[in-house]
């Protein structure tokens, strides 16, 4: 805005210009409008506005000087600053850095309008745990830079040459991207690959994101979140695992049909024992029986008495037409 009506005051003040040098030259032809007021207008309106600078929504302002740049921050709003003076602003929201896999992103392409709409991304960081087996890591890391600050890394962070928003693609490229692997290695390095895959993955992400952290603050840049979004074995590590838990069901089988069998053979002892005892317990009742008889041979007549069931016995005499005879009941 402030451009644009100085552009148009400096247009006013030259028509003025143009008119008046024509009117003096051209004392007997047309003359063009000269309006004094005009310029008196153009001039109130130019004078206090190349003054003014406005900051926008989310964005903080740096002031560059012929001395160099102020170590100031100019916040959202109205500010006074020598026209002289030229303001760059930055941008103070969150960005957010991707690590995934196959990710494909131009960042020269039409698409790539502000950095916002493409933060920069890169593949899945492939690290090694305790056991030295890499693991691989789809992990985002969410920043934005200290406003405080701002004045300090846009006079000392290089501008990508090529690049929309080059110094926020230098401070990812050469900062976010090296700290955030850096932290992720060293964390990643005192776990083996099944804590990294299962149970201790939420600790990995909390120290991962406290050392990055304390990395990035001697560039003035703020960590907000690191968030693990999915973690990967080596394909031979995954091949070798698979192969393991085949061998361990295969294992556990064999273990299973064992406990069967240990399970059927003490069942068969229980029952042979049992049989044996039994055995042995008649033999026994037997041999007790047998030494009653031979002590007292009347215990035989008794044993007939009681087995008995009260009829007398019927026999035949002869061969064809013998008698038979029967006992009275």
């Amino acid at each position: 805005m402030r451009t644009i009506i100085l552009g148009v005051c400096v247009i006013a003040f030259c028509y003025y210009l143009i008119a008046l040098f024509h009117n003096m030259t051209n004392r007997g032809g047309k003359k063009m409008p000269n309006s004094k007021w005009l310029l008196i207008v153009a001039v109130l309106i130019a004078v206090p506005t190349s003054f003014i600078v406005s900051i926008p929504a989310q964005e903080c302002g740096v002031v560059v000087t012929p001395a160099g740049v102020k170590d100031h921050t100019y916040y959202t709003g109205w500010h006074f600053i020598l026209p002289i003076y030229k303001v760059e602003t930055m941008d103070k929201t969150a960005q957010v850095y991707t690590c995934a896999n196959q990710v494909k992103v131009d960042r020269n392409s039409d698409e790539y309008n502000s950095y916002k709409a493409a933060s920069t991304q890169s593949n899945t960081i492939w690290t090694p745990t305790v056991d030295g087996i890499k693991m691989g890591f789809d992990i985002s890391a969410s920043w934005r830079i200290d406003p405080e600050y701002a004045w300090w890394i846009y006079d000392n962070v290089s501008e990508q040459e090529g690049k929309l928003n080059g110094r926020f693609y230098w401070l990812e490229e050469n900062v976010i991207k090296a700290k955030l692997k850096s932290a992720l290695a060293l964390t990643t390095s005192k776990y083996t690959p099944i804590e990294v895959y299962s149970n201790k993955r939420e600790e990995i992400q909390q120290m991962t994101f406290e050392k990055m952290k304390k990395d990035i603050e001697s560039y003035h840049l703020i960590l907000e979140q690191i968030d693990i979004r999915e973690v990967y074995y080596n394909s031979d590590y995954e091949t070798a695992i698979n192969q393991k838990k085949l061998e361990e069901q295969k294992a556990l089988t064999l273990i299973e049909i064992t406990k069967q069998k240990k399970e059927l053979e003490a069942q068969a002892l229980i029952d042979k024992n049992i049989a044996i005892t039994q055995a042995q317990a008649e033999a026994e009742a037997l041999k007790i029986k047998g030494q009653s008889i031979s002590n007292n041979p009347r215990i035989v007549d008794l044993e007939w008495i009681n087995k008995w069931d009260g009829k007398l016995p019927e026999y035949m005499l002869g061969d064809k037409n013998g008698v038979m005879l029967q006992m009275g009941k």
